[in-house]
């Protein structure tokens, strides 16, 4: 059997891309790998985030915000970063991780009603949803 992997998905406030991520991540890797999220800052993990995910049968309501240097000595396989600015300010890992990259547009710039920026925060998360089992299918086969 190979070793447990450790994946870390990166994000400016660990609040919404990442958050989504790690949720899929987690439900679709199961026992293969050790799922991580943190941000470059911390800024809560968003409520719509958590309803978002809900809806599609994922608890991440006790997920926390955190920081990336909170992990500074996890030996991460797979690090991802999920937004432009996180990929330019992401630190350097003492690491050997292989680094990924995918831009996802930020649901909580969202604006319009509730129901739009609901739509906004649900079309994230289906793209995250559609690169997580990209991401799985290639790395973890």
């Amino acid at each position: 059997m190979t070793a447990k992997k450790n994946v870390l998905v990166l994000c400016t406030g660990n609040s919404c891309r990442s958050q989504l991520l790690h949720g899929y991540l987690i439900q679709l890797l199961g026992e293969k790998a050790t799922v991580y999220s943190a941000g470059i800052e911390t800024h809560g993990v968003n409520p719509k985030a958590v309803q978002v995910m809900r809806e599609d049968g994922i608890d991440i309501g006790h997920h926390t915000s955190n920081h990336v240097d909170e992990y500074a000595a996890v030996p991460f396989d797979y690090v991802i970063t999920v937004c432009d600015n996180a990929r330019e300010a992401c630190p350097v890992f003492p690491t050997t991780a292989a680094v990924l990259h995918h831009n996802f547009p930020d649901p909580a710039k969202a604006t319009g009603t509730a129901e739009e920026v609901l739509a906004q925060f649900r079309a994230v998360r289906d793209q995250v949803q559609a690169y997580a089992q990209d991401f799985t299918r290639q790395y973890f086969g």
